[in-house]
């Protein structure tokens, strides 16, 4: 995801697939609402993990929505966003950053220390790894 200096928000999302998958299977990744969104009024987000359910879930619309609608930060919506997955049997995490600039990270417990990173003009690009392991 990218916050440029006019406001503009963007999302994009590649995916290493599934192994084995079925021929012609469709994950999340290109399906935007699942697997990617942005909105100029309010955030971008990116999500990786179980496509399927990151589907069902409509993941990366669902930030977005607990953002506007319910008013979340950016961070404890993507947080609710991952439970959700969770609770069918997804894994993976979600990223995203919202139009004033804050960021989000969530992921389900497989993922634990997921890495993630920011980058913003006039500071080093930083790179977390949150249970310092």
């Amino acid at each position: 995801m990218a916050l440029d200096k006019n406001g503009n928000l963007a999302a994009g999302t590649s995916t290493g697939g599934t192994t084995n998958k079925m021929t012609g299977r469709i994950g999340d990744s290109p399906i935007i609402g699942a697997g990617n969104y942005a909105n100029n009024d309010s955030v971008a987000i990116s999500c990786t993990g179980t496509g399927d359910i990151y589907i069902r879930v409509a993941a990366a619309h669902e930030v977005a929505s607990l953002y506007k609608y319910k008013k979340l930060s950016v961070q404890k919506a993507a947080e609710e966003t991952i439970k959700q997955v969770a609770k069918l049997g997804g894994t993976g995490g979600i990223i995203s950053i919202d139009k004033n600039g804050k960021v989000g990270y969530a992921w389900t417990k497989d993922k634990l220390g997921m890495y993630h990173g920011q980058a913003k003009i006039g500071e080093e690009p930083k790179v977390f790894w949150p249970l310092g392991k």
